[in-house]
């Protein structure tokens, strides 16, 4: 029995944002019914496979139940009608207006189930200029200022590895769907919820974009402490092309790696504002690059500092940690990340595979 037993869920999203979402309701419990149209979320296309699913779709949606719905025709209307009649959670990702056309707006909902909460899910909003711009997650990221200081050297912004608008937009639609299940059983009545993946991303910038927030100048990564400008917040490559990290800024840190090195008179360098600690860098840069990675893991090993190597995915997923916590599971033939949500005393395993969509 999860946390969220009993609780039913009707899905119409697809990709990253709200699919995210539902798992996390569906492994504490959930009922989740998925509704797909019939070329099913595009998602399951997407490759790699394994066990005769995308990694990516059976990673978003384990636990899950799958119906094909016309929502364009009378019966499928009529289904998906039924679903909500029985649901406390509907969620949408479409653009703004869809689901209007279709006759499932908050308003229609919520005057056939009033204790429905309803959760829109979008790029920009329902409401705002930008609320029918088209944009996936590099773009939000982009618009929001993000992409600005995920540059290079040169100050070229780069590709960025991790999907953070759509994790945001996730993270806060399942936050503010357990708020106002929270505050229904106080009122009885449910609730909307306007989620954008560029609203949910915002605050996540309060720690670098601090100037800029009141009405200064915009960050930029050279001169920044989490960003490139500190010695000991910094990415190092090592003498076999490879790289490590210096993660951790606290006094005690830098005490204990310059003393290591003999370098203790670079302690008060380390100590100026970011982005004028050039002389340390270069240090650092120039003895990193003296060993390989290996042999600086080794050599870090009794030494209190915030280290870690770069490691790749595959790299990353093997370490004993992860054995440890639980966090790689192999269920029916296939890998699936576990849950970060945790609770003292429960253990966890897939409820189910995800639904195999054969008639999607």
């Amino acid at each position: 029995m999860g946390k969220l037993s009993g609780v039913r869920v009707v899905d119409l999203s697809v990709f990253l944002p709200g699919p995210a979402m539902t798992m996390m309701m569906a492994d504490q419990g959930a009922e989740v019914w998925k509704v797909e149209t019939a070329g099913g979320d595009p998602a399951r296309a997407m490759e790699p496979m394994e066990a005769g699913q995308s990694v990516w779709f059976r990673n978003l949606n384990r636990g899950k139940k799958s119906i094909v719905l016309d929502l364009k025709s009378e019966e499928g209307k009529a289904r998906l009608w039924q679903l909500i009649d029985e649901a406390d959670v509907f969620v949408e990702g479409f653009r703004p207006g869809v689901m209007t056309r279709l006759g499932f707006d908050y308003a229609a909902v919520s005057a056939r189930n009033p204790r429905i909460i309803y959760c829109s899910i979008s790029a920009f909003g329902q409401t705002g200029e930008m609320a029918h711009h088209p944009a996936h997650d590099m773009a939000v990221q982009a618009l929001a200022g993000f992409l600005s200081v995920n540059d290079g050297p040169d100050g070229t912004p780069v590709v960025p590895g991790v999907p953070s608008a759509d994790m945001a937009a996730g993270l806060t639609a399942l936050s503010a769907t357990l708020m106002a299940l929270i505050g229904r059983e106080r009122t009885g009545k449910g609730d909307y919820i306007d989620c954008a993946m560029f609203d949910a991303m915002l605050p996540w910038c309060a720690h670098i974009a601090g100037s800029a927030i009141a009405g200064g100048p915009s960050p930029r990564s050279a001169s920044q402490r989490s960003l490139g400008g500190a010695a000991f917040y910094q990415v190092y490559a090592t003498a076999d092309d490879r790289h490590v990290v210096l993660g951790g800024r606290e006094e005690k840190f830098i005490i204990n790696l310059l003393t290591a090195l003999d370098r203790a008179d670079l302690i008060a360098v380390a100590n100026r504002p970011a982005g004028e600690q050039g002389e340390l860098i270069a240090f650092l840069r120039a003895t990193f690059a003296s060993k390989t990675q290996s042999e600086w893991i080794d050599w870090f090993a009794d030494k209190d500092v915030a280290f870690s190597p770069v490691l790749d995915f595959a790299e990353a997923l093997a370490q004993p940690h992860v054995a440890e916590r639980g966090l790689l599971v192999e269920h029916d033939g296939a890998h699936q990340i576990g849950p970060a949500i945790r609770y003292a005393g429960e253990s966890w395993s897939p409820a189910s595979a995800p639904p195999l969509g054969s008639d999607c």
